[in-house]
């Protein structure tokens, strides 16, 4: 006899495995999705990915600790890929010594860009000083931009919030920036990318074509590095009333 449909989902919820299968599902039918649209960056898969899931688990009521108790399978492999970045990046070594120079001058440029401009935008609105801290590191990856905040005195799970956020709305839009620019060249477009939006901005990169994705590790590799460096040296000038 078959069980009722409550009965069912009731055991389906509480399985490891919802989580991993919603995500590939998710992803795979916002990747559907942006191919089908000719690879349209408002059609951005992460994007489109977030919204399905976060949809379903209000619709259904599943808490985050169940679903992520199976979507972990996949954090886990966060790692292994990123280690695996080194492979594209080796590939592009002649260049990434030709360009040395600039891409050390882009970086600094870059990184000094992104944290002054994130706190001041923040002040000019009346953010506190600890939004303003949390605001300061969230264009590099998640780990390294709240284990920033939290050292400085932000708030972590507000600073992990707007990585996110700034990592789709860097893929989704940095086409048409580079596009009115007339900027075509894959090393310049991947490495802007990389610095402004961390990883899903990179995976976005490698959507474009190789060498943008490995210019675009590049960049948000060492924009970790500099920012980790770079944020809590500056965060007694940003925010002095914090700090005080």
């Amino acid at each position: 006899m078959t069980p009722p449909l409550n009965e069912l989902w009731a055991y389906l919820a509480a399985s490891p495995l919802l989580g991993l299968t919603l995500t590939l599902l998710a992803y795979q039918g916002a990747l559907w999705l942006y191919q089908r649209t000719g690879a349209n960056p408002l059609a951005n898969p992460v994007l489109l990915a977030v919204g399905l899931l976060v949809l379903f688990l209000s619709l259904t009521s599943t808490r985050y600790e169940t679903y992520f108790a199976g979507a972990q399978f996949i954090h886990f492999l966060l790692g292994p890929a990123t280690v695996a970045l080194a492979i594209p990046l080796y590939m592009q070594m002649r260049r990434i010594r030709a360009m040395l120079l600039p891409v050390a001058a882009g970086l600094l440029a870059g990184s000094l860009t992104a944290i002054l401009s994130a706190v001041l935008i923040g002040r000019l609105f009346g953010a506190s000083p600890s939004t303003q801290l949390s605001l300061a590191p969230k264009s590099v990856t998640t780990p390294i931009a709240m284990g920033i905040a939290e050292h400085i005195g932000g708030i972590p799970s507000l600073t992990a919030v707007l990585v996110i956020f700034t990592g789709i709305i860097g893929a989704v839009g940095t086409r048409y920036v580079f596009d009115a620019m007339r900027l075509r060249d894959p090393a310049i477009r991947g490495f802007a990318i990389g610095l402004a939006a961390h990883g899903i901005g990179t995976a976005r990169a490698f959507q474009v074509n190789e060498q943008s994705g490995a210019f675009a590790a590049l960049a948000m590799g060492l924009n970790g590095v500099l920012t980790a460096f770079l944020v809590p040296l500056l965060a007694t000038w940003l925010t002095p009333t914090a700090a005080g």
